[in-house]
């Protein structure tokens, strides 16, 4: 069993827990839960904004703790007023040291779209997160079976919240991608081994329908490299780790992001020219 079969059998158990404690009906008294949906596609599409989602994330498998101190309140104002264009925020518990206060927090201190990074498998998921108020879900291609993933996919349309489908390969994608979907991420680091590669986004790039959102993950820390996955024709950036393990990552975002703009802002000026 790989780290991902492993964290997917443990979701099962954790979900069918809560269920038991936390009924539907509780979830959907949330003050969030009837409020609208800031749009994800539209806030990293957004001509003046960076196309980056900032990610709060304590511990990885793959890492184990990256910053244990950090304050969901400074990061996420920190994360916009530096320039991201959203917010990732991981409310897995065990493997990664997040839970749904952490999103609940981001919420009440920021008006921008809000990923709960977590790993659904099932409806129960979908109405937690909008409750805490999130705006998008994430939802894995390597972790779902295909109808599975639809039917999760138009469950979250339902609620008015948006979906990123996250592959690693062009089979996933094939299998997976369906028009519940609004933003497709490929993840850069391989989820049975924890290799990385850009090469892995400049591989999918043109294969994702151009009807979607196109968001590199994982693996991202260079300022150059995002110029690079943009001149290829991505969207958007999803970067935690690169930030998070600074002792302050809302300034490494600041730092971050400046650098980019102004080697984005070069790049441009270079192709007019």
């Amino acid at each position: 069993m790989n780290i991902l079969e492993k964290i997917i059998a443990d979701k099962y158990k954790e979900v069918s827990d809560k269920k038991s404690l936390v009924p539907v009906k509780l979830l959907e008294k949330s003050i969030h839960f009837e409020g609208a949906v800031v749009s994800m596609k539209k806030y990293v599409t957004h001509p003046e904004k960076s196309g980056i989602i900032s990610e709060f994330k304590r511990k990885s498998p793959s890492k184990g703790l990256i910053n244990g101190a950090a304050s969901v309140e400074t990061v996420s104002i920190g994360y916009m007023q530096a320039g991201a264009s959203a917010l990732s925020v991981l409310t897995d518990q065990v493997y990664f040291g997040g839970n749904n206060e952490d999103l609940k927090l981001a919420r009440k201190f920021n008006f921008c779209p809000i990923l709960r990074k977590d790993f659904v498998v099932d409806e129960y998921q979908i109405i937690e997160a909008k409750s805490i108020g999130a705006d998008c879900i994430l939802l894995i291609a390597a972790a779902l079976e295909p109808a599975k993933l639809k039917s999760l996919a138009y469950f979250a349309k339902s609620l008015g919240m948006e979906v990123l489908l996250e592959v690693h390969d062009g089979e996933e994608l094939d299998k997976s991608v369906n028009d519940g979907v609004d933003l497709v991420g490929v993840n850069n680091r391989n989820l049975k081994t924890f290799d990385v590669t850009i090469d892995t986004s400049l591989a999918l790039v043109d294969v994702i329908p151009d009807q979607f959102v196109k968001i590199s993950e994982s693996g991202i820390s260079k300022p150059e490299t995002l110029v690079q996955l943009k001149k290829a024709g991505f969207d958007g950036f999803l970067i935690g780790e690169n930030f998070m393990k600074s002792a302050r990552p809302e300034q490494a975002a600041y730092t971050f992001i400046k650098e980019y703009k102004k080697l984005l802002a070069k790049e441009t000026a270079l192709s007019e020219s």
